[in-house]
Protein backbone atom coordinates (compact mmCIF):
# COMPACT_ATOMS: atom_id res chain seq x y z
CA UNK A 1 0.00 0.00 0.00
CA UNK A 2 2.86 1.70 0.71
CA UNK A 3 4.54 1.73 -2.69
CA UNK A 4 0.90 2.22 -4.69
CA UNK A 5 0.69 5.71 -2.52
CA UNK A 6 4.31 6.31 -3.15
CA UNK A 7 3.86 6.05 -7.02
CA UNK A 8 0.94 8.14 -7.00
CA UNK A 9 2.37 10.77 -5.28
CA UNK A 10 5.64 10.32 -7.79
CA UNK A 11 2.76 10.60 -10.42
CA UNK A 12 1.02 13.84 -9.01
CA UNK A 13 4.64 15.76 -8.51
CA UNK A 14 6.06 14.67 -11.76
CA UNK A 15 4.38 12.79 -14.13
CA UNK A 16 4.66 14.46 -18.38
CA UNK A 17 1.49 15.12 -19.56
CA UNK A 18 1.69 13.49 -22.56
CA UNK A 19 2.20 10.51 -20.86
CA UNK A 20 -0.29 10.60 -18.58
CA UNK A 21 -4.03 9.22 -18.70
CA UNK A 22 -6.50 11.28 -18.94
CA UNK A 23 -9.69 10.94 -16.96
CA UNK A 24 -12.81 12.68 -18.23
CA UNK A 25 -14.89 13.62 -15.18
CA UNK A 26 -18.57 14.96 -15.15
CA UNK A 27 -20.98 16.15 -11.52
CA UNK A 28 -24.15 16.64 -11.49
CA UNK A 29 -25.11 18.74 -8.80
CA UNK A 30 -28.44 20.42 -6.43
CA UNK A 31 -26.64 23.72 -7.35
CA UNK A 32 -24.07 25.83 -7.97
CA UNK A 33 -22.53 26.83 -4.51
CA UNK A 34 -20.34 23.55 -3.67
CA UNK A 35 -20.56 25.04 0.03
CA UNK A 36 -24.18 24.73 0.62
CA UNK A 37 -25.32 22.20 -2.37
CA UNK A 38 -24.70 18.25 -2.91
CA UNK A 39 -22.85 16.03 -6.26
CA UNK A 40 -25.67 14.14 -7.04
CA UNK A 41 -24.27 11.93 -9.92
CA UNK A 42 -20.35 11.57 -10.74
CA UNK A 43 -18.70 9.66 -13.40
CA UNK A 44 -15.45 9.35 -15.21
CA UNK A 45 -13.57 8.11 -17.96
CA UNK A 46 -10.57 7.02 -18.12
CA UNK A 47 -8.54 7.06 -21.17
CA UNK A 48 -4.46 6.24 -22.21
CA UNK A 49 -2.89 8.46 -24.21
CA UNK A 50 -0.28 7.09 -26.29
CA UNK A 51 1.38 9.86 -28.66
CA UNK A 52 4.39 7.79 -30.04
CA UNK A 53 3.14 7.42 -33.54
CA UNK A 54 3.91 11.33 -33.96
CA UNK A 55 1.45 13.92 -33.38
CA UNK A 56 -1.31 12.69 -33.73
CA UNK A 57 -2.07 10.71 -30.48
CA UNK A 58 -3.83 7.31 -29.81
CA UNK A 59 -6.51 7.35 -27.35
CA UNK A 60 -8.07 3.80 -25.49
CA UNK A 61 -10.54 3.54 -22.70
CA UNK A 62 -9.20 2.21 -19.88
CA UNK A 63 -11.83 2.20 -17.29
CA UNK A 64 -15.66 3.82 -17.08
CA UNK A 65 -17.91 3.97 -14.04
CA UNK A 66 -20.93 6.18 -12.67
CA UNK A 67 -22.74 6.49 -9.56
CA UNK A 68 -25.95 8.55 -8.61
CA UNK A 69 -25.42 9.65 -4.57
CA UNK A 70 -27.77 9.81 -2.26
CA UNK A 71 -28.62 13.68 -1.08
CA UNK A 72 -28.76 14.53 2.25
CA UNK A 73 -30.27 17.82 1.91
CA UNK A 74 -32.35 17.59 -0.97
CA UNK A 75 -34.40 20.33 -0.14
CA UNK A 76 -31.50 23.40 -0.13
CA UNK A 77 -31.61 22.20 -3.62
CA UNK A 78 -32.07 24.56 -6.48
CA UNK A 79 -35.24 23.24 -8.31
CA UNK A 80 -33.69 24.56 -11.91
CA UNK A 81 -30.68 22.14 -11.31
CA UNK A 82 -32.80 19.34 -10.33
CA UNK A 83 -35.03 19.44 -13.57
CA UNK A 84 -32.10 19.69 -15.58
CA UNK A 85 -30.75 16.56 -14.36
CA UNK A 86 -33.46 15.09 -13.75
CA UNK A 87 -33.32 14.00 -10.34
CA UNK A 88 -36.34 12.07 -9.02
CA UNK A 89 -36.66 10.03 -5.51
CA UNK A 90 -37.55 6.77 -7.76
CA UNK A 91 -34.61 7.22 -9.98
CA UNK A 92 -32.22 7.79 -7.43
CA UNK A 93 -33.69 4.88 -5.03
CA UNK A 94 -30.41 2.66 -5.50
CA UNK A 95 -28.01 5.19 -5.21
CA UNK A 96 -24.75 5.03 -2.94
CA UNK A 97 -23.73 7.32 0.01
CA UNK A 98 -21.12 10.44 -1.06
CA UNK A 99 -18.24 8.59 0.89
CA UNK A 100 -18.46 5.13 -0.97
CA UNK A 101 -18.78 7.33 -4.09
CA UNK A 102 -15.71 9.71 -3.52
CA UNK A 103 -13.76 6.41 -2.10
CA UNK A 104 -14.06 4.87 -5.44
CA UNK A 105 -13.46 8.11 -7.00
CA UNK A 106 -10.03 8.72 -5.40
CA UNK A 107 -9.49 5.58 -6.33
CA UNK A 108 -10.09 4.90 -9.99
CA UNK A 109 -8.63 8.88 -10.52
CA UNK A 110 -5.29 7.77 -9.49
CA UNK A 111 -2.17 9.27 -11.08
CA UNK A 112 -4.38 10.50 -13.92
CA UNK A 113 -5.19 14.20 -15.49
CA UNK A 114 -8.90 15.52 -14.83
CA UNK A 115 -10.58 16.73 -17.98
CA UNK A 116 -13.81 18.78 -17.34
CA UNK A 117 -16.05 21.18 -19.77
CA UNK A 118 -15.69 24.70 -17.09
CA UNK A 119 -13.24 22.01 -14.97
CA UNK A 120 -13.40 24.59 -11.85
CA UNK A 121 -17.09 24.02 -11.69
CA UNK A 122 -16.65 20.19 -11.55
CA UNK A 123 -13.11 20.14 -9.01
CA UNK A 124 -14.62 23.01 -6.78
CA UNK A 125 -17.46 20.45 -6.02
CA UNK A 126 -15.03 17.59 -5.87
CA UNK A 127 -11.93 19.13 -4.13
CA UNK A 128 -14.54 20.79 -1.40
CA UNK A 129 -16.18 17.09 -0.44
CA UNK A 130 -13.06 14.83 -1.02
CA UNK A 131 -11.46 17.15 1.68
CA UNK A 132 -14.60 17.25 3.75
CA UNK A 133 -14.59 13.43 3.61
CA UNK A 134 -10.77 13.23 4.40
CA UNK A 135 -10.69 11.00 1.57
CA UNK A 136 -7.09 11.52 -0.31
CA UNK A 137 -7.49 13.54 -4.22
CA UNK A 138 -4.58 10.83 -5.52
CA UNK A 139 -4.99 12.87 -9.18
CA UNK A 140 -2.57 14.46 -11.27
CA UNK A 141 -2.35 18.60 -10.42
CA UNK A 142 -2.45 19.42 -13.55
CA UNK A 143 -6.27 19.88 -15.01
CA UNK A 144 -7.47 20.46 -18.50
CA UNK A 145 -10.89 22.79 -19.47
CA UNK A 146 -12.44 21.73 -22.84
CA UNK A 147 -14.42 24.48 -22.73
CA UNK A 148 -10.82 27.11 -22.32
CA UNK A 149 -9.41 24.62 -25.25
CA UNK A 150 -12.40 25.42 -27.38
CA UNK A 151 -12.78 29.10 -26.77
CA UNK A 152 -8.82 29.46 -27.76
CA UNK A 153 -9.62 26.72 -30.90
CA UNK A 154 -12.89 28.32 -32.34
CA UNK A 155 -13.39 31.94 -31.29
CA UNK A 156 -12.67 33.28 -34.74
CA UNK A 157 -15.60 31.03 -35.96
CA UNK A 158 -18.62 33.71 -36.50
CA UNK A 159 -21.14 31.07 -36.28
CA UNK A 160 -19.68 29.78 -32.59
CA UNK A 161 -21.39 32.13 -30.17
CA UNK A 162 -21.76 29.57 -27.33
CA UNK A 163 -19.59 27.31 -25.59
CA UNK A 164 -21.43 24.86 -23.76
CA UNK A 165 -21.22 21.18 -24.15
CA UNK A 166 -24.58 20.81 -26.07
CA UNK A 167 -23.60 23.47 -28.32
CA UNK A 168 -20.15 22.26 -29.09
CA UNK A 169 -21.61 18.89 -29.77
CA UNK A 170 -23.84 20.31 -32.40
CA UNK A 171 -21.13 21.89 -33.57
CA UNK A 172 -18.79 18.90 -34.10
CA UNK A 173 -21.90 16.68 -34.78
CA UNK A 174 -21.33 14.60 -31.71
CA UNK A 175 -24.10 12.87 -30.20
CA UNK A 176 -25.20 12.92 -26.68
CA UNK A 177 -27.32 10.55 -25.99
CA UNK A 178 -28.39 11.25 -22.35
CA UNK A 179 -27.18 14.97 -22.05
CA UNK A 180 -26.92 15.80 -18.55
CA UNK A 181 -26.58 12.41 -17.02
CA UNK A 182 -22.65 12.64 -15.44
CA UNK A 183 -21.60 9.90 -18.12
CA UNK A 184 -22.92 10.50 -21.09
CA UNK A 185 -21.91 14.08 -20.30
CA UNK A 186 -18.38 13.26 -20.11
CA UNK A 187 -18.20 10.84 -22.75
CA UNK A 188 -19.00 13.60 -24.93
CA UNK A 189 -16.70 15.77 -23.43
CA UNK A 190 -14.01 13.24 -24.43
CA UNK A 191 -15.22 13.44 -27.90
CA UNK A 192 -15.06 17.39 -28.23
CA UNK A 193 -11.48 16.88 -26.68
CA UNK A 194 -10.49 14.42 -29.37
CA UNK A 195 -12.11 16.89 -32.23
CA UNK A 196 -10.29 20.02 -30.53
CA UNK A 197 -7.30 18.27 -30.66
CA UNK A 198 -7.08 17.68 -34.52
CA UNK A 199 -7.96 21.57 -35.17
Amino acid sequence: MEDTEQAHRGVKIGGAMKSTDLVFVDTETTGLDARKHEIIEIALVRIRQDWTAGEKPAFAEIDSWSAKIKPENIAGADPAALRINGYTAGAWEDAISLRDALTLFSEKTAGAIMVAHNVAFDAEFIDTNLSMLGIPNKMHYHRLDTISMAYAKLHGIPEVTRFSLGELCKYFGITNISAHSAESDARADFEIFKRLLEL
